[in-house]
């Protein structure tokens, strides 16, 4: 019958045997770490075009010139750059969550093969 779950024994052991290999490497970690590198060096780009923007507009003491007119481009660049580098780490972050549920619904199908193979006793 289609849509029936099959009740050989053999069948689920291939089953399981196929889930647990699949389940050894859990790639949504390697996401995460993607994103937390990403993350800290967003971090750094945006403290650094924090530092740009300081020395260009915050407080000007009275023997320091103020700021040429122009625009300037070491801090767009600075922030461009910690803006693009935080899409990423998003990115990385819902890719990881994306994977860690299709993982976590495979891993409770091993849990549940197990326990009707027997092999948790």
């Amino acid at each position: 019958m289609p849509g029936s779950k099959p009740t050989d024994p053999a069948v689920l052991r291939a089953e399981h045997d196929a889930l647990a290999e699949g389940l050894a490497v859990r790639t949504s970690v390697d996401f995460v770490q993607r994103g937390g590198v990403f993350t800290f060096f967003a971090v750094l780009s945006f403290g650094m075009s924090a530092k740009l923007a300081w020395d260009r507009w915050g407080w000007l003491p009275l023997h320091k010139p103020p700021p040429e007119p122009g625009l300037p481009m070491y801090f767009l660049i600075a922030l461009a750059l910690s803006l693009v580098l935080l899409a990423i780490a998003v990115r990385a972050f819902r890719r990881a969550a994306v994977l860690r549920h299709d993982e976590d619904a495979r891993f409770h199908r091993l849990l549940a093969l197990r326990a009707r193979l027997g092999l948790d006793q």
